[in-house]
């Protein structure tokens, strides 16, 4: 199936999405799926926000960017999963060429802001354990509207950077994307004009993006366990570790699954690995990030027990 534009017969002007399966018994059963998953993550991530605005104990700096990473996360999940829902729905799994694009730019939009704000997050753990005397002074609120900002503004730059590049590609083959929401590898291999480009700004931006705030994290993390380790009172040094580790299991998540995805940009034939690691991505990590920090967190849990019971 190729729709092109009537002016112009060489120019794909819409995409298909094959989505996660073709079976029509297996589609309601996904649909209802993903529909709770989408809305445990929503609630999941609006009730850990509403706990951080309603308890005075979490208006630090370290729940400031807990709440920041919320939000990322519903608009993550959103950018996807209600198109998906969609596909089940509707037999016409059509996407126009301007949607799909700005699908793109949202999706790596907030999936780097997420990169940024975990970064900033190890930070503020460094200093809180490392730092504790000037924490205050070196973590301000000025300090973090600013880290919040700027991880924006970063996450901002490198979006435009690749819609810029993806819409200057001409697709004049096969519109079928062999997956359910659109992303860079699969036009990749779509486009019938050289993407060398974009594949050399594809691993810049990981670099800039996702290797050098990596880096950041686990040099955070180095000084955070030295300084933990010196810690004499075993009481002393789980309570360290405790504040640190649900963000250590978020950040195993998300860069271990972005990591495996952009890696592999050569490979043709792994789409229905892609559409695991794309529900990884974009469905499961949301989903999972309010319950490693409230599970793992009691002011948390103490905060959404207020909330639940009215008092």
């Amino acid at each position: 199936m190729e729709l092109r534009d009537p002016a112009n017969d060489s120019r794909v002007m819409q995409f298909v999405l094959l989505g996660l399966t073709d079976s029509p018994a297996l589609q309601p059963i996904l649909f209802v799926i993903f529909l709770l998953a989408y809305g445990a993550t929503v609630g999941g991530n609006f009730s850990i926000l509403a706990a951080i605005l309603t308890e005075p104990k979490l208006h630090t700096p370290m729940y400031f960017f807990l709440g920041n990473l919320s939000l990322l996360d519903v608009g993550c999940i959103t950018v996807t999963v209600p198109a998906l829902l969609r596909q089940f729905l509707c037999k016409d799994r059509s996407i126009p060429y301007r949607a799909c694009l700005s699908q793109l730019f949202f999706f790596h939009l907030l999936a780097g802001a997420d990169c940024f704000l975990l970064t900033v997050m190890a930070y503020d753990r460094y200093l809180a354990i490392c730092q504790p005397l000037t924490y205050s002074t070196r973590m301000s609120w000025r300090i973090q509207k600013a880290s919040v900002v700027f991880s924006c503004v970063f996450s901002l730059s490198n979006a435009i950077t690749h819609s810029a590049a993806l819409s200057g590609l001409k697709f004049c083959g096969s519109n079928v994307i062999n997956h359910f929401y659109c992303d860079l590898p699969q036009l990749f291999q779509l486009s019938c004009s050289s993407t060398q480009l974009n594949e050399q700004l594809l691993y810049v931006a990981a670099v800039f993006v996702g290797v050098f705030p990596f880096v950041l994290i686990i040099l955070s993390y180095a000084h955070v366990v030295a300084a933990v380790l010196r810690i004499r009172s075993a009481e002393g040094r789980k309570k360290a570790f405790s504040t640190c580790g649900s963000h250590l299991t978020v950040v195993s998540i998300f860069y271990g699954t972005g990591i495996f995805n952009y890696t592999r940009l050569s490979s043709v034939d792994a789409s229905e690995k892609d559409k695991g690691i794309g529900i990884f991505n974009t469905v499961i990590s949301p989903m999972l990030n309010p319950l490693i920090y409230s599970l793992r967190n009691p002011d948390v849990q103490g905060a959404l027990k207020k909330i639940l019971i009215g008092k």
